[in-house]
């Protein structure tokens, strides 16, 4: 079993924990930035992450492993590989997290969530909402940094290979705007200053 210790250490020499001023998907400002594609350029690294994520669901007889487009794809595919399952992803279409491009779940199937990053845990609730929609089971949920340290529940076993607090602010009361520090976007095709908006 890979320790806390060892795993930040491979998120600190592939760079994935940064500091700034960073507006969150979910609205939210921070002064940390957990950008886990870093590590996903590395697969040496990322079949490591994936190894040890889809060992706490050995023999827990998943079928399928889904994750959110796009920050789960890779890990959805290598822990699927791991497994010796399938994968599929969903897409937002209309608003709403949804299989498409052919991805099927059968009723019977039992599913493995997985994701990069939760804060609120927003995207995998929809991808939960879309596979149950199927009429499948949530055979688990497993991501590789869970920032909410715990606080995040969902209604199925749940792994995190490491638990961590980032507190986000409400833009109102977040110190970085207060101060007239430049926000950043991550995760956009380029990350950018938005005071240059």
């Amino acid at each position: 079993m890979l320790s806390a210790e060892k795993i930040l250490d491979i998120f600190r020499e592939t760079h994935v924990l940064q500091e700034g001023h960073f507006l969150l998907t979910s609205g939210k400002h921070s002064n940390q930035y957990m950008q886990c594609a870093k590590v996903l350029q590395h697969p040496r690294f990322t079949e490591i992450l994936c190894r040890e994520l889809a060992s706490r669901f050995k023999g827990d007889e998943i079928d399928v492993v889904a994750a959110p487009a796009i920050g789960g794809i890779l890990i959805a595919y290598e822990v699927a590989r791991i497994l010796g399952t399938r994968m599929v992803f969903a897409e937002r279409e209309n608003g709403k997290m949804t299989f498409r491009r052919g991805f099927e779940i059968e009723p019977d199937e039992k599913v493995l969530v997985v994701e990069d990053v939760i804060t609120t845990g927003g995207s995998v609730r929809e991808v939960i909402e879309a596979v149950t929609e199927k009429g499948a089971k949530i055979g688990g949920v497993g991501v590789f940094v869970d920032r909410s340290n715990g606080r995040v529940k969902f209604q199925a076993k749940t792994e995190a290979l490491l638990s961590m607090e980032i507190k986000p602010y409400e833009p109102a009361e977040c110190p970085w705007c207060k101060q007239g520090l430049p926000i950043i976007k991550p995760g956009s095709r380029k990350s950018r200053c938005l005071e240059d908006e």
